[in-house]
């Protein structure tokens, strides 16, 4: 394969090289490159001997660099190529329950290795062949993070929907065997995937610590829009609890072989199980935050800290702020606002719980609140000088909602300032008490 070259950057080494755009690049030190995985490792050299053809010839382009430096070609998209389609008809599958009208790039399911990289998404090892596990192995791309769902390979193929789901699973011992470390997700659907199954997806998954570096467990999502779609329901607080319960006990086992905690429920579990959430010498080194896995516990340690340590005068003048935020979270919003009000007798915080009327009650997380729903909650409500929305609930490339209403939007049909806010504590405290 190659791939054509978009453009050069100007002033760069290509550029100085007389690459251009419209030229192809066919290798680099002897190495075909199909896409950035390639690109990206290959390029990690001082001395480079490129391939480029240019006008139907190829030429040999010799650079030097230092090794961390870029050579300025730009490509028509960041892959390099088309992004990789998953093939699964998973009976979980979020994508399947988005009611129409959505921007077209929310019903587009990924499945690629490259972006598990780049960008810590979750993949199923479900399209892949031996030789792209061993191009993984031989550039020794880590972490790979894997959405596991089971280890039974028969209940792999019947939850998943494809016949390659079960015998896939070989692949996550090769890159065990081989190094690679491991980050595990197991989407558990209550009657289906926990319970024994649990019991022994974990029990496999510990044959191959250290390289499963953590495994998290995180609670089907459910919305609305599940018309022709499996019959699947929610956990009940008592299956919930049963799930910690499991969870804590493998640890615990662990623990007392030698090991180490690697499992952990995802805060959801915590919230439908009614149980409190756990400090932050629960979760390590927060592995899976990603997943929704300490999150809760996270943000209110950093918010108690920089809290405490805020001098007490920080709010000189009256000041009141709309702190919105979904189901799930509202009652630890409620907590850190409660908190900051008795530091700070100049700051009123009104908290607001955002119910999804998009994907329906059974959503909880603010992450999945559209921009109508943020709207629909506050245009009647006096929302003081500025209204906090976490920063999840938004695209961040372009500050889009999900239903595509912008941020600017949102903020001229309020007509209030709206600021989101990442999950760091420290930052949320600064949005609460800085003008």
């Amino acid at each position: 394969m190659a791939v054509r070259i978009e453009s050069v950057t100007p002033g760069s080494v290509a550029q100085k090289k007389h690459i251009c755009g419209g030229d192809t690049l066919l290798s680099i030190n002897g190495h075909t490159i199909s896409d950035v995985l390639d690109y990206r490792f290959y390029l990690n050299e001082s001395k480079l001997v490129l391939e480029v053809e240019k006008d139907g010839k190829v030429k040999k382009i010799k650079i030097r660099k230092d090794e961390a430096d870029d050579i300025g070609l730009e490509f028509r998209t960041y892959l390099m190529d088309s992004q990789h389609a998953c093939k699964n008809k998973c009976v979980f599958c979020f994508v399947d329950q988005l009611p129409e009208g959505l921007r077209d790039s929310l019903y587009f399911k990924d499945d690629d290795s490259r972006l598990s990289f780049l960008f810590g998404n979750y993949i199923t090892l479900t399209n892949m062949s031996e030789d792209e596990i061993d191009r993984i192995i031989t550039m020794h791309i880590s972490p790979i993070n894997i959405s596991v769902h089971t280890m039974n390979p028969e209940l792999r193929v019947e939850m998943m929907k494809n016949p390659n789901a079960g015998t896939s699973l070989r692949f996550i011992r090769k890159l065990a065997d081989a190094g690679i470390t491991l980050n595990t997700q197991l989407v558990l659907c209550p009657g289906i995937n926990d319970g024994a199954e649990l019991d022994y997806s974990l029990s496999e998954l510990a044959k191959l610590i250290p390289a499963v570096q953590s495994i998290a467990a995180v609670p089907v999502g459910i919305t609305c829009h599940r018309q022709g779609l499996a019959n699947l329901r929610l956990f009940t607080p008592e299956e919930a609890g049963r799930v910690i319960d499991t969870i804590d006990e493998f640890n615990r086992t662990l623990t007392e072989n030698g090991g180490y905690p690697v499992a952990y429920a995802a805060d959801e579990f915590f919230i439908q199980a009614q149980r409190p959430i756990p400090g932050e010498n629960y979760y390590g080194d927060y592995p899976q935050l990603e997943n929704g896995v300490g999150l809760w516990s996270l943000l209110k340690s950093e918010f108690m800290q920089a809290l405490e340590s805020a001098p007490s005068p920080a709010v000189s003048q009256k000041r009141k702020i709309t702190w919105a935020t979904g189901v799930a979270a509202y009652p630890l919003v409620c907590e850190l606002a409660k908190a900051a009000q008795n530091k700070f007798e100049n700051l009123q915080i009104d908290v607001c719980e955002v119910r999804n009327r998009l994907f329906g009650p059974t959503v909880t997380v603010a992450g999945l609140l559209s921009g109508k729903d943020y709207f629909d909650t506050l245009k009647d409500v006096s929302l003081g000088q500025k209204i906090i929305i976490p920063e999840v609930s938004l695209r961040k490339e372009d500050d889009r909602f999900l239903d595509d209403m912008t941020l600017s939007q949102l903020q001229q049909a309020l007509g209030v300032k709206v600021s989101p806010v990442p999950n760091d504590g420290a930052v949320l405290l600064s949005e609460l008490i800085e003008d």
